[in-house]
This record gives structure tokens, C-alpha cells and sequence, in this order.
């Protein structure tokens, strides 16, 4: 090595030639499309999953909703107001405000005797004087946990609370 060049001693990469190509070898292409066919395969799982969660709280949130608009709405006009859970065609709510019950939630009632009616629909009724017939639904995910919510009958208060497995 020639002493005229003392610059070379300092920097040994400076004696390397750079290269003609760069770019990816086939492993690193190989392995980031195996990440990517990963991601890809879970991303329906998840959505699915997503969308059972979103489901399930809309349809607690709706139903608490529901339950107190009937309950101020017969308290507002001064006449009984039904709100009733259809197993068979899976809607709730009442008159004039009916929801659907999702495929991935299982709703169980607990009622009076007089306001069910087997195998069909369970019903709770909110008088003018702001009480009720009292009753609770529980609403269910598919893995059994849930939310169960209580309709007092001397008040017509309308509670929340978790159901534990």
C-alpha cells in the first residue's frame, strides 16, 4: 500500500468496492410475505371478533335506552307503555320503536307470569304511575358473558349489571 494514500489506513471500507446491485434477496421477500399472508389470515378473525363486540354494545346501549323512553313515555302520556322481547322473530323495544336482535347476541327474560307468552315473547310493562311490572333481560355473547338488565317493578328504575360466568 502506498504511503501516499495515508487516508486508506483510516478508513478500510474505503478500499471495498461498492456494490453494482443492491436490493432484497429472495429470504427477505420470502419471509415478508410469510408476515404479510399471517396478517392477511387474522385479519378476518379479528374483524370478526370486533364486530360481535360493537353488536353486543349496541344492543345493550339500545335496549337500556329503550326501556326508559318506554318507561318516561308512559309516565309523559299518562297511559301504560309495553315493551316487549320477541324470541321468535327476534326484535325488541316497544310501539313505534322496535329493534332487531343481532344473530350474535342471545337475550334470556325474566317476567311476570301474565306478560309471557311461551316460546314467543316476554313483555314489561311501564304504568303512568312510573312503576312496572318488573322483570330483567339478560343480554349474551356467545361465550356467555354479558349484561343483565333490571327493571324495578314499585319504581320502573332500569339497572345494569354484569353477568358472570
Amino acid at each position: 500500500m502506498p504511503t501516499a494514500l495515508p487516508w486508506l489506513r483510516r478508513h478500510p471500507r474505503a478500499m471495498q468496492r461498492p456494490a453494482a446491485h443492491q436490493g432484497f434477496t429472495l429470504i427477505e421477500l420470502m419471509v415478508v410475505f410469510a408476515i404479510m399472508a399471517l396478517v392477511v389470515a387474522m385479519a378476518p378473525v379479528a374483524y370478526d371478533r370486533l364486530k360481535d363486540g360493537v353488536q353486543y354494545r349496541d344492543t345493550v346501549r339500545t335496549m337500556i335506552s329503550q326501556l326508559r323512553s318506554a318507561r318516561y313515555t308512559a309516565v309523559s302520556q299518562g297511559e301504560p307503555v309495553r315493551f316487549t322481547v320477541d324470541l321468535q322473530t327476534r326484535h325488541y323495544g316497544y310501539a313505534g320503536a322496535e329493534k332487531e336482535i343481532p344473530e350474535t347476541v342471545d337475550l334470556r327474560t325474566t317476567v311476570a307470569d301474565r306478560e309471557f307468552v311461551p316460546n314467543s315473547s316476554a313483555s314489561i310493562v311501564f304504568l303512568a304511575s312510573g312503576g312496572s311490572t318488573g322483570g330483567s333481560v339478560e343480554i349474551l355473547r356467545k361465550n356467555g358473558a354479558g349484561t343483565r338488565l333490571r327493571v324495578d317493578w314499585l319504581s320502573g328504575r332500569v339497572t345494569q349489571e354484569p353477568l358472570f360466568q
